[in-house]
């Protein structure tokens, strides 16, 4: 199983703040039964240059990956290195946002504004698509659907080849269980991800969601999440 999103690398964002807690991390994430974790941290453009933030993901993936070699069982693990890109005005014709695809992919995690969406957003996204030729997943769907009081720029987003990434945590959680649920069986296929940033209220949880959806949506909608990941990734 693949976590593709999380924020596990230590000291680069509001996710783990040292190699101790990032450790702590992964081996949640072996007891979930996850063999392959995609690091996502977060990118702003308004706060940071794309150059500076690869130096600082490769500064803080040196340090975590040095501990990992060294232990047995994470290292195991296969492990890729992106970014939960913030979307910005113009991202569409953006060259450079390529640099922060999932490395050795085409593949880029979008995480879009939690607002109104606009025709401007949308022409974003497709150029994304259509012009760079990006595989582009939209990050933790669910967090934006209540900001939608029009509904037309959403449809036409999920009209586009995107790929809809939700997060584990909701399909636990009894007060919205039943709107994830019923969002997720609106997508052909869903891309499951722990959005994890510590161990305490947001760690690690894909088995428990995993569980839960195979009980509600069955074992065939879990199959497709499979099917897809190893599209994705090979594994």
């Amino acid at each position: 199983m693949v976590d593709f999103h999380t924020h596990i690398l230590p000291g680069i964002d509001d996710g783990s703040r040292d190699v101790e807690l990032s450790l702590q991390m992964l081996y949640e994430e072996l007891k979930n039964g996850v063999d392959h974790v995609v690091f996502t941290p977060h990118f702003y453009a308004d706060h940071d240059s794309i150059d500076n933030f690869l130096k600082r993901r490769e500064r803080s993936c040196r340090k975590l990956m040095a501990e990992i070699e060294s232990d047995e069982e994470l290292s195991r693990i296969k492990y890729a290195f992106g970014a939960e890109v913030y979307y910005f005005g113009g991202i569409g014709n953006a060259a450079d946002v390529r640099k922060l695809c999932i490395l050795d992919t085409d593949i880029l995690l979008l995480e879009m504004p939690f607002c109104q969406w606009t025709d401007a957003m949308y022409e974003d996204v497709a150029k994304l698509i259509r012009k760079q030729k990006l595989t582009i997943i939209l990050a933790h769907i669910e967090r934006y659907i209540d900001f939608q009081k029009k509904k037309d720029v959403w449809d036409r987003i999920f009209e586009l080849p995107v790929i809809p990434q939700m997060n584990a945590g909701p399909f636990m959680d009894w007060k919205r269980r039943r709107k994830v649920l019923k969002l997720a069986d609106a997508q052909e296929m869903i891309l499951l991800g722990s959005d994890a940033h510590n161990m305490d209220s947001r760690k690690p949880n894909l088995a428990a969601a995993c569980s839960w959806i195979q009980k509600k949506l069955g074992e065939e909608f879990l199959s497709g999440q499979e099917r897809l990941e190893q599209q994705l990734l090979g594994v």
